[in-house]
């Protein structure tokens, strides 16, 4: 019998079982490990068939280089360069995994080729930033129509997005206490890819939204008070709001403030954080602040968005054009 936390006779899907576990303990998303354990299983079934042996007899060790190039090669015909890469990285983190727990002796993904992918351009809300004005104001209105309105949770949801440019995961894990700091120096700690944390400078304007929300979210449940570890976005029955859920929010905004011609194919949610990004490019923010801001491993990802500059992050985060916006709209729009 294998000792605890040691996968039995050191076969692949006991240790693919183990690593998931491992991932599970460091709060990744619950989408993203199930990304993972998809891509493992997948790749394992195809290594098994080239080994000639059943998936539930592969063992750790039979991953050499050139079983797991066969398996790669057979993966990658029909899949796009964007989808092999990233069943590649899971790999990789698996078999360091392994390396680790005393099941392989080195990671035999240096000898599996990975496809170059050009950098993606961002996918911003098309035209100048007005659609992301149109986007609050026909929003804050009332132009949502749906079976229970919820005006101010909408546009916290929008906001959040088009002001601190996180992933749907991202916000999707923020909590009442994520929001901290001192008024006019607030901060959001958001916990990124791979668990890692970052803290988002917010201003005013987003706070007195948040607020706005959090005070209509008392009175719609009646509720005296929301405890520090209550999720920050909800669905109109106080349950955590979904990926599902946040996405399809997010389309029927676009959808009811006539934007949706201004939204790029195969983004959503993503839309919001590419707006983000794209209009503090703009305004001077540089490659080293948009890392920071969007929580990317490498500084090139945020030159895909433009030039460099010496602005400090609250400084390049509060030049963003939706604070007047908020600004307009919580003063009633005088």
């Amino acid at each position: 019998m294998a000792g605890l936390g040691q996968p039995a006779d050191g076969r692949v899907l006991e240790a693919i079982g183990e690593f998931v576990r491992s991932l599970q303990a460091r709060k990744m998303s619950p989408h993203t490990i199930a990304g993972y354990e998809r891509d493992l299983r997948t790749v394992a079934e195809l290594a098994a068939a080239q080994a000639g042996v059943p998936l539930s007899d592969l063992e750790v060790q039979a991953l050499g280089g050139r079983l797991m190039r066969a398996a790669f090669a057979e993966f990658s015909a029909p899949r796009s360069a964007a989808s092999v890469n990233r069943a590649w990285s899971a790999w990789n983190r698996f078999l360091t995994f392994c390396v680790a727990e005393g099941l392989l002796e080195g990671n035999p993904m240096a000898a599996v080729p990975r496809p170059r992918q050009p950098a993606r351009a961002p996918k911003p809300l098309l035209g100048e930033g007005d659609a992301a004005v149109t986007l609050l104001e026909r929003i804050a209105a009332g132009a949502r129509k749906a079976r229970d309105p919820w005006v101010e949770r909408d546009l916290v949801v929008l906001a959040l997005g088009l002001l601190t440019g996180m992933r749907s995961a991202e916000l999707l894990g923020l909590t009442i206490g994520s929001i901290g700091g001192f008024p006019g120096d607030r901060r959001i700690q958001v916990v990124g890819k791979g668990g890692k944390t970052r803290s988002l400078p917010i201003e005013p304007g987003l706070e007195r939204l948040i607020d706005a929300y959090l005070d209509s979210r008392m009175r719609r449940f009646n509720l005296a008070s929301l405890p520090r570890s209550a999720p920050l976005l909800v669905d109109t029955r106080n349950r955590p709001l979904q990926r599902g859920g946040l996405q399809y929010l997010v389309r029927q905004c676009y959808r009811y403030a006539g934007i949706s011609d201004r939204v790029q194919k195969g983004t959503l949610v993503h839309a919001l954080r590419h707006e983000f990004a794209t209009r503090l490019a703009e305004r001077g923010a540089s490659a080293h602040e948009l890392m920071e801001l969007l929580g990317h491993a490498s500084i090139v990802t945020g030159q895909n968005y433009i030039a460099s500059t010496a602005r400090q992050v609250r400084a390049a985060a509060r030049a963003n054009p939706i604070y007047p916006v908020l600004d307009r709209l919580s003063s009633g729009g005088d």
